[in-house]
């Protein structure tokens, strides 16, 4: 049979013998956890006994659940305003730090170190920031210039925007990278043509460097996007005595799916926020490409 085929069909048999072993381990490690994760969903389950039949069960649970939809409304916090604060703080580092000869390089090291450092490690360190006077870092130099004490991590307030910013601050050195990359893929013609017509630094700005970094641009908030909606290791560490903050203020949807499979027991419920994340995440990039591709 192998003999009679073309030699088109030959290379397209040998390009899927090569390639069957990945796409089997892909689809047992992504699609069958997965598939499974989707029918738990609407199963009862304690890890101990046998599975039963819940139907919609978990799902009306869910949506009756004050504490899903604050975890909800807290996830798209982290999401909308971690991903465009990461992102503009980023370029405006990876613009100037482009244009800086001097120690470039050692910089570039140092924005990328909080990147490489355990994020375990880095979110205890900045627990120790924000504790009270006289162990926290930021409250003494607060006390020292007379102001009071701030409740960092015990405030309903205060709590989400400090663990967001070691969050945003771990990932910033990746997407200075990214952007220096991008904007050293641009071609200098195009400056130096700019140049030549006496073009302000604000219309190469805007209209050279900005729309050539479009692909830049998107793969940039869609991986940061995921990564916000994915939070946890900084607000699990942080808030180790009170997890998820003060009356959850902290509390991403994460989180919540760690707390009911692993404490609570109740992998169905646990299950079936697996897929509204899930969901959510598949939504918020599809958007984010669509708009972010047009035009």
């Amino acid at each position: 049979m192998y003999r009679n085929l073309t030699i088109r069909q030959k290379q397209i048999v040998w390009a899927w013998s090569f390639l069957a072993l990945p796409v089997i381990f892909y689809a047992v490690i992504r699609f069958y956890p997965t598939g499974n994760a989707i029918l738990i969903s609407f199963q009862n389950w304690n890890l101990l006994g046998d599975r039963t039949w819940a139907g919609l069960e978990n799902y009306e649970k869910l949506w009756n659940d004050p504490t899903f939809w604050k975890v909800f409304q807290n996830t798209f916090v982290y999401l909308l305003i971690g991903t465009p604060f990461s992102l503009a703080l980023s370029f405006l580092i990876a613009y100037h730090l482009d244009k800086l000869r001097f120690m470039h390089g050692f910089l570039r090291i140092l924005y990328f170190l909080p990147f490489m450092t355990s994020a375990v490690a880095m979110a205890w360190v900045w627990r120790w920031f924000y504790q009270d006077v006289p162990v926290g870092l930021f409250n003494n130099i607060l006390a020292g210039f007379g102001i009071p004490q701030i409740s960092f991590l015990n405030s309903t307030t205060n709590a989400l925007p400090s663990v967001l910013a070691p969050a945003v601050w771990a990932g910033l050195g990746f997407q200075v990278i990214i952007f220096m990359a991008g904007i050293r893929a641009i071609p200098t013609s195009y400056y130096e043509a700019a140049k030549i017509d006496g073009v302000g630094w604000w219309t190469i700005l805007t209209q050279i460097t900005l729309p050539l970094l479009r692909p830049t641009i998107v793969f940039i908030v869609v991986f940061s996007s995921i990564g916000f909606l994915r939070i946890f290791d900084h607000v699990f560490n942080m808030t180790t005595n009170n997890p998820g903050g003060p009356l959850n203020s902290t509390k991403p949807l994460v989180l919540m799916i760690y707390d009911t499979a692993f404490n609570g027991f109740d992998m169905g419920y646990a299950a079936a926020q697996t897929v509204v994340l899930f969901t959510i995440l598949l939504i918020v990039s599809l958007i984010q490409l669509r708009l972010l591709r047009s035009n």
